[in-house]
């Protein structure tokens, strides 16, 4: 009898560790993957600066964004960090946080003095790992400007059993595009 206590105890030990290394994953992957800093660094990084400046956008310019992106775009304050080599600008990163489908992702895009997506990170992602964005997916949105391209059916490729999160990336990826037009941040001030 003892053995078989034992043999039972282990067992159910062993089924404890392995379901709390399971559930380990998950959790730290729902959490933030990368600093805002550490994502600013990976699009900007030295020796080129980077300068974070704040727009604020009054109701004509507000207005002009949501025409152009097709999307709700509700914040009239647009915090961006510009990348400048030697003053001169060569890239903006704005950071863009929403709801996938109940719960938060936040993604860092980053867009080229042409107006185009060069990158887009994922900094947290809160929803079940299954749906997060995969880097490769990400990768179809670089080179986008504004206009049909960065949505999806229109240029994008949806993501199979993550149609929510393809939405959210692509109406992201139209929001930040529109705003970057709208500001013009790249331009010599």
């Amino acid at each position: 009898m003892w053995s078989w206590a034992t043999s039972f105890e282990v067992r159910r030990a062993h089924g404890l560790v392995l379901l709390l290394l399971a559930c380990l994953p998950c959790g730290l992957s729902a959490q933030q993957t990368l600093t805002q800093d550490e994502a600013l660094r990976l699009a900007f990084p030295p020796p080129l600066t980077i300068e974070r400046r704040s727009a604020f956008l009054d109701d004509a310019q507000l207005a002009a964004a949501r025409e152009l992106a097709g999307v709700e775009i509700e914040q009239r304050v647009v915090t961006h960090y510009v990348g400048l080599r030697d003053g001169i600008a060569v890239g903006v990163a704005y950071f863009d946080a929403h709801r996938v489908r109940t719960l938060p992702e936040t993604l860092m895009l980053v867009v080229d003095s042409t107006g185009r997506l060069v990158r887009i990170e994922v900094l947290r992602f809160a929803e079940p790992p299954e749906y997060r964005p995969p880097e490769g997916w990400l990768k179809q949105f670089q080179g986008r400007a504004l206009g049909a391209e960065p949505s999806v059916r229109r240029g994008i490729v949806d993501m199979t059993g993550a149609t929510l999160t393809s939405r959210a990336v692509s109406n992201a990826a139209r929001r930040v595009l529109a705003l970057h037009r709208i500001l013009r941040p790249t331009e010599p001030r």
